[in-house]
């Protein structure tokens, strides 16, 4: 991630998950009045069926000595006495996020604003492409696109590639904005946590090729998307969003496609900067999402 400064008091974010437990609350609001902190917003969820705690404080301190580092290296052994998984970053840290984009441009382009225009939390570093149709639109906001085409016989090299600019480039998360490719099983381990995907709502009815039209066809009566981690299981990650839209028969099936890609890019983005603001704490297949 990528820090800035404001000549504000620095602003920082922690995150917990762990066993429920008394006292965990009590625990972090110690740690914080101790290490000069002063909390801004605090969110909390108990998940009663698995016993486990999930937590985000966004936090100030007041004191210019206490760093991220020292904060973290004093609250490990706190995290360790209750086994918590934790995360502490700034909070005006900017996610380095990589897009892979296929041939459909309509969430690369809003993603592409939204960043430049200061919607979201995240840099940019690259796009990247098994097809060159979209270099243009990357290029048009100066960001750097890389074309690594896939066929059956160059998957392994190609994700390879993919595998070593997410190294090079320091990327924090990986969006597929319409990346019409089905991740290895291999790659959505190296990437777990850290991949979104976006597809329409309609699965699992409406599979394969042109799933608008055969909405069409059947007439549906909502259309949807559904923003979720990827994971080895297709299109069956932990569900960080959702959000619908109603159609009617008035509609064409080329007008049904346009009211389906404004829901993409909507819900796409609302779980990207979830991700980036660290609002979004994994559950098993499920997610917490403080909002």
């Amino acid at each position: 991630m990528t820090e800035t400064t404001s000549g504000r008091p620095p602003e920082y974010v922690l995150t917990i998950v762990c066993p429920d437990r008394p006292g965990i609350v009590f625990t972090v609001a110690s740690f914080l009045v101790h290490n000069s902190g002063n909390i801004l917003e605090s969110q909390q969820f108990d998940d009663r069926l698995e016993d486990r705690f999930f937590m985000r404080v966004h936090f100030q301190v007041l004191d210019p000595a206490v760093t991220v580092e020292r904060l973290r290296a004093a609250f490990a052994p706190v995290a360790q006495a209750s086994a918590m998984e934790w995360q502490l970053w700034a909070a005006d840290a900017r996610y380095r996020t990589l897009i892979l984009v296929s041939k459909e441009g309509h969430c690369l382009n809003d993603l592409l604003y939204r960043q430049s225009i200061g919607a979201l939390p995240i840099e940019i570093p690259a796009v990247v492409s098994n097809h060159t149709a979209l270099e243009h639109l990357a290029t048009s906001y100066d960001i750097p696109f890389h074309h690594v085409p896939v066929t059956a016989d160059t998957k392994p090299a190609a994700e390879a590639e993919l595998l070593s600019l997410v190294e090079s480039l320091r990327v924090d998360l990986v969006v597929l904005a319409r990346y019409m490719q089905v991740l290895s099983d291999d790659l959505c381990r190296a990437l777990g946590g850290r991949a979104i995907n976006i597809h329409h709502s309609f699965l699992p009815s409406f599979k394969g090729a042109k799933p608008y039209q055969q909405a069409f066809d059947r007439g549906v009566k909502l259309v949807g998307a559904t923003a979720h981690y990827v994971t080895a299981d297709l299109d069956e990650g932990p569900i960080i969003e959702q959000d619908v839209t109603r159609v009617d028969h008035s509609l064409t099936a080329r007008q049904l496609v346009a009211a389906g890609r404004d829901v993409e890019c909507q819900v796409l983005s609302r779980a990207v900067r979830w991700h980036a603001e660290t609002r979004v704490l994994r559950n098993g297949n499920r997610t917490v999402v403080f909002r």
